[in-house]
């Protein structure tokens, strides 16, 4: 399994370091106005004139605009990379998670998010400040004639140490299963991450707990995005789950594309274990819709 863990972990680092060299070379981030009309349309740039009848705005691609206010719906500061075809893309606006892990990236103060997968799968997070996080989930299998169901709390703080460049994040999941007499479970994890919110690299390591009991092995997970484009991320998502007498590594690869705001995740999970003879595919469909400032 040693052989295993350090080739892929290889394999990753390689990966990551050479889309961040490439990425360095597209330019510097910088603030722009973002302007929202009544018709669905969003334009970008800077704002040259305001007055109470019309806004001057100077756009990357269409050169200079004028927008009547009455035609406004929402005005905001973002911020904006230079892409590879040379294009102003938006900031990563789900950057603080990969398919499910989180990362050392974490919600901006007033920002939110409401996550599903398989349907059954729901969670919402909200940034309480730019460092720290709560959000609640549930798995409502009651709806099944009263199948006990899990439901957790979670707790994010994020530190950044290099601004864009090392952020460590800490954070608790801490749940029990409703409709049982004992069923507690959680974990207690730390994780560094490597790299903008655009192109990253997390390491981690977790403690599961269930009924009062800590694991003595931690579970090591290896997870990372590289943007693609305006709205497109290749995201993978590896754990490693050892004991002294077993092992099980589950591999992953996956992608996002943000569709009117709405992130839809997909991909796949392969196991790989002591005691896995067959291989097989596990999808992954979700999406997510923030929500907030």
């Amino acid at each position: 399994m040693k052989n295993i863990i350090t080739l892929l972990t290889l394999f990753f680092v390689f990966t990551f370091f050479h889309s961040v060299s490439s990425a360095a070379q597209n330019g510097q981030d910088s603030i722009k106005s973002k302007i929202e009309t009544i018709d669905g349309n969003e334009y970008i740039g800077v704002i040259l004139e305001k007055t109470n009848e019309k806004i001057r705005l100077k756009t990357e691609s269409l050169g200079e605009i004028v927008i009547l206010v009455t035609n406004v719906r929402n005005i905001s500061e973002i911020k904006i990379v230079k892409g590879k075809d040379g294009r102003l893309w938006t900031e990563n606006p789900q950057a603080t998670r990969y398919l499910w892990a989180p990362n050392g990236f974490n919600l901006k103060k007033g920002e939110g998010y409401y996550q599903n997968a398989w349907i059954l799968f729901n969670q919402v997070v909200y940034g309480l400040s730019d460092h720290f996080s709560l959000g609640a989930g549930t798995v409502p299998l009651f709806i099944f004639a009263g199948t006990p169901s899990p439901v957790w709390l979670t707790a994010k703080v994020s530190v950044p140490v290099v601004e864009n460049k090392f952020n460590l994040g800490a954070g608790l999941l801490a749940g029990t299963v409703v409709g049982v007499s004992s069923g507690s479970f959680g974990i207690l994890y730390g994780v560094s991450t490597f790299g903008s919110r655009d192109q990253n690299l997390t390491v981690g390591l977790g403690w599961g707990f269930a009924d009062g009991q800590m694991a003595k092995d931690p579970t090591i997970n290896i997870s990372g995005m590289i943007r693609t484009g305006p709205r497109g991320y290749l995201i993978t998502e590896n754990y490693f789950i050892g004991t002294s007498d077993n092992y099980m590594i589950l591999l992953s690869l996956g992608g996002r594309r943000i569709i009117n705001h709405v992130g839809l995740d997909f991909g796949a999970f392969v196991p790989i274990g002591k005691d896995i003879d067959t291989f097989f595919v596990v999808p992954w469909l979700g999406f997510t819709i923030p929500f907030g400032k």
